[in-house]
């Protein structure tokens, strides 16, 4: 499967930003993930397939929102609240097909990655 990760961009603190991540086909568990300069690939949120299962770190929750629409592929990260530490590259995956009805937060539990978009939130 392909991710398209996209609608990352310059926002100031406080702000909103929704990010989306088409997949190319397949039935998938979908997580985001973002990295910062200098810091370790880390979890923010993810989605099953059937929707009925989310987790969040906790440094996102009650900021960030995932969701999905499956008739599309497309899995958003709607991103309220901004902060300057949510600055990162932020990335989508599919995970492993034994999870597609989980939520999986460990990044070893994804197979395939999408390029990554840019959040850089101003203070």
């Amino acid at each position: 499967v392909q991710l398209q990760a996209s609608g990352g961009g310059l926002v100031q603190a406080g702000g909103s930003l929704r990010l989306s991540c088409a997949a190319s086909e397949g039935r998938y568990a979908i997580g985001w993930f973002r990295q910062a300069p200098g810091k370790e690939r880390e979890f923010v949120a993810a989605i099953s397939w059937n929707v009925r299962g989310t987790a969040y770190a906790d440094s996102v929750k009650g900021r960030f929102t995932i969701s999905r629409d499956n008739a599309k592929n497309t899995v958003y990260l709607q991103m309220n609240s901004l902060k300057p530490e949510d600055t990162a590259v932020y990335y989508c995956a599919a995970g492993r097909q034994s999870l597609v009805w989980s939520s999986p937060t460990k990044l070893d539990e994804y197979d395939y990655w999408g390029q990554g978009t840019l959040v850089t939130v101003s203070s």
